[in-house]
């Protein structure tokens, strides 16, 4: 009996390693990335490259593991997840309210330790990131952030809740 429960487990774990997920890779100028509306340093890129690129871009560098079900079901859903909360690949399209937000969560995010995520640095050593790096990327969230509010009314940098009607 047990070698029945196990060779259909086997055969399930063969047919779903050919149910694969699409893969986040989109090469190539990316026309609504934050860097077209704000510059992004070097070393700040290289940082950001490192520890959030994969999750919240439009290219994702996929590991070995990758191509293993259902790891690659996980990864997907992970990424998507990501890019959904934040893309620096689709910040210019974000209304403006948006984009001031999200800006200041980067700041919230890495002063939490809640990114990058301990799930992806735990695999991803090098996207653990030492204080310095933290400041480099929190100094360049806040001049964003400066350079925001000089420019634009202060109004249009906050983000409105839907009014709610009373029913009739």
């Amino acid at each position: 009996m047990i070698k029945k429960i196990l060779l259909v487990l086997l055969i399930i774990f063969v047919v779903i390693q050919f149910i694969r997920p699409e893969k986040n890779i989109h090469p190539g100028p990316q026309p609504a990335d934050i860097s077209t509306l704000y510059p992004i340093p070097a070393d700040v890129d290289s940082i950001l490259s490192v520890a959030c690129k994969d999750c919240h871009s439009n290219n994702t560098r996929y590991p070995w593991y990758n191509n293993i079900q259902p790891v690659a079901w996980f990864l997907a859903n992970h990424v998507k997840d990501g890019k959904s909360s934040f893309n620096l690949n689709e910040f210019a399209t974000y209304p403006l309210a948006r984009q001031y937000d999200k800006i200041e969560e980067i700041k919230k995010q890495i002063d939490k330790g809640d990114m990058p995520l301990s799930s992806y640095t735990l695999i991803h050593k090098d996207a653990i990131l030492s204080d310095a790096q933290k400041n480099k990327v929190v100094s360049w969230s806040e001049n964003i952030r400066k350079e925001m509010e000089a420019k634009y009314p202060k109004d249009s940098l906050i983000r409105r809740k839907p009014s709610r009607r009373p029913m009739d």
